[in-house]
């Protein structure tokens, strides 16, 4: 943890692949899409998530929910985003060429399937890489000990079909531009503790884990 706190300021990085960030803090930003799915639910994840990061990270946090169209030139305001939903979604021709100039200047998205998103999330970033699969990552991958270590790939905050929880990733040049997990839903477990009642240690275990997903996007 002591190398995690000399790292900081890691987001100055973005400065550097042309993705720009608040002064006032690392900030996530939700991704609004079309297709019916519920992009907005559970708003508390990212603001929980914020804080805790703040409170066992030197990474300087702004814990607030916002959002961004993805075919809005303001995505390019953050250098991290957060697709989660149930259900469908749909992709224009510009949002596919905005996505992809994102991803490929720097930026990182994060993609949690709530459950049902898969099979129209698997469809729709084929339009964005057409030449690239979603490869599942090994244990060994860094994302999986950036601060926390995971011996079992990701968490199960959720059970869904009972899968074995899965993570997977699209790599550019060799950068993870794209973590995407499947039959985990940790973002479930950033949300406030009423909303789905979870036990104490599932929701400490995904605020872990969304800790080491957000060191690793911002060191690499």
């Amino acid at each position: 943890m002591n190398i995690l706190k000399n790292i900081l300021f890691i987001l100055l990085i973005t400065a550097a692949t042309g993705i720009c960030q608040s002064k006032s803090g690392f900030q996530i930003a939700r991704v609004k899409y079309s297709g019916g799915g519920d992009w907005y639910n559970d708003p508390s994840a990212e603001v929980n998530l914020l804080k805790y990061v703040n409170d066992n990270t030197s990474i300087k946090v702004n814990p607030k929910y916002v959002y961004v169209d993805i075919s809005s030139s303001k995505i390019f305001s953050y250098p991290f985003l957060f697709i989660t939903g149930h259900g469908n979604i749909v992709l224009s021709n510009s949002d596919v060429k905005n996505l992809r100039e994102y991803l490929l200047n720097g930026g990182f998205l994060y993609v949690d399937d709530d459950y049902s998103l898969d099979k129209a999330f698997r469809r729709e970033i084929k339009k964005v890489f057409p030449d690239k699969e979603l490869v599942e990552l090994p244990f060994s991958h860094g994302i999986y000990h950036s601060v926390y270590n995971f011996n079992s790939l990701p968490p199960k905050t959720h059970e869904h079909d009972n899968k074995p929880p899965q993570g997977f990733g699209i790599f550019v040049d060799k950068r993870l531009v794209l973590y995407y997990t499947y039959e985990s839903n940790p973002s479930d477990g950033w949300a406030d503790p009423d909303v789905h009642n979870d036990p104490k240690e599932k929701r400490e275990e995904a605020l872990k884990f969304g800790t080491n997903i957000i060191v690793w996007a911002l060191s690499n």
